[in-house]
């Protein structure tokens, strides 16, 4: 076989499996499957792919093909409309270092077979692929906890009222709630004691919450039962709703915990329990517990404004 001919049919080859692992991740995001295919084997073989095709001469350079390869098709889907600003800078520390795994890989194999072209390695890719694919789709994802206190210059008794309640709360002024992360806005009841039910306005719809905690002016406790989206993704186009955005970040119970202090004032307590259904969970976590816990943030400063006010 010819040189050119060997290089057509590389070309063909490397076009053939990055050809399948676009058709494979337009797939997933649009039936919602968000776990170790999309966001770990596809990055690493967009590195490998893009190392494969330029053939970088050092680590160094090779590292810069994996890495601006993820860049560029992070940017591409921006730019489509498939996925928001917000996701992209959360998954891009993730899915660059590894575009540049893939990329040292594919240039490691290169290297090893001197007298072959290496295209042959990145087929593993494909099973590799297959194999996460199926463990994204029985895996459970997990439940973390995440608590903020404050401490409140009013005794427990005046703190109450409005942990149970209070009304439209002002615009936010941090700039991730002001991008798109969904924000609380008010807070409303419908009864009062075990049964009750509290309802949590955020800017992207409410939380409804059955009370089954009524300790005054102890301890609030209740399960969550609706959730609304965790954001409004910011993008060029008017209504991008990738699916991530409803039934990945779920709360699923809230508290808050009212503790006496010896001058008087009160310890406020929140903690959520919430199901984080992205992989790798741990790296997701970050994102997540540090959203909960400004919305926590949000919540404990207005109602401690409120009851240092009405003391």
């Amino acid at each position: 076989m010819s040189i050119d001919k060997r290089e057509a049919v590389n070309w063909v080859t490397l076009l053939s499996i990055a050809a399948i692992f676009v058709v494979l991740g337009m797939m997933l995001m649009n039936g919602g499957v968000y776990g170790l295919a999309l966001f770990v084997v596809a990055p690493f073989a967009v590195g490998a792919i893009a190392e494969s095709a330029w053939n970088s001469a050092s680590l160094g350079r090779a590292a810069g093909t994996g890495a601006l390869a993820v860049l560029a098709v992070s940017l591409t889907l921006f730019a489509t409309g498939k996925e928001g600003a917000i996701c992209i800078v959360m998954f891009l520390p993730l899915g660059m270092p590894l575009g540049v795994l893939g990329a040292w890989a594919s240039q490691g194999y290169r290297w090893s077979r001197e007298r072959r072209d290496g295209i042959v390695g990145l087929l593993l890719l494909l099973p590799l692929s297959a194999g996460t694919l199926g463990f994204d789709l029985t895996a459970k994802p997990p439940v973390f906890e995440a608590s903020t206190s404050v401490e409140i210059a009013a005794p427990p008794g005046k703190v109450w009222k409005y942990v149970v309640s209070f009304s439209e709360m002002a615009p936010p002024e941090e700039w991730f709630f002001k991008a798109g992360v969904a924000y609380p806005e008010r807070v409303s009841i419908q009864g009062s004691g075990v049964g009750a039910t509290r309802y949590c306005d955020f800017s992207t719809g409410a939380f409804v919450e059955p009370i089954e905690i009524w300790d005054e002016p102890r301890l609030l406790q209740f399960s969550v039962t609706e959730s609304p989206a965790s954001m409004r993704e910011w993008s060029f186009y008017r209504d991008v709703t990738p699916k991530h955005l409803h039934g990945y970040l779920v709360s699923k119970r809230g508290q808050f915990r009212l503790t006496p202090l010896p001058n008087g004032h009160t310890l406020l307590e929140g903690t959520s329990w919430y199901q984080n259904g992205f992989f790798p969970a741990q790296y997701w976590r970050l994102w997540s517990d540090a959203i909960v816990h400004r919305v926590h943030l949000r919540v404990l400063n207005n109602i401690r404004t409120l009851a240092e006010a009405s003391s």
